[in-house]
């Protein structure tokens, strides 16, 4: 998949980021990187229920713009669609 565009507004302004999927991940990596002028900036992993949580913040990312953040990629990618069909099979 292709990296995407993302903008989220806060009250101190609007940031812009690019998201980058790792479809072939495995449980030690992270799955959705994101980059901020080229620069990766914090990474998210869904746990079973499809939730995003934060993985890594070598940014530093105020934990609110995170949480912004994964909001914006779980809306981009409907609970349930994050590309792992395995995990449904029961």
């Amino acid at each position: 998949m292709d990296n995407y565009a993302i903008m989220v507004s806060t009250d101190k302004g609007v940031h812009h980021f690019e998201v980058g999927e790792y479809v072939h991940h495995d449980d030690t990596k992270c799955k959705y990187k994101v980059f901020e002028n080229g620069v990766m900036i914090a990474s998210f992993e869904p746990d079973h229920h499809d939730f995003l949580h934060i993985c890594q913040n070598p940014g530093e990312v105020n934990e609110e713009i995170l949480h912004l953040l994964a909001d914006q990629i779980e809306k981009h990618h409907p609970q349930g669609k994050f590309d792992n069909p395995q995990k449904h099979i029961l």
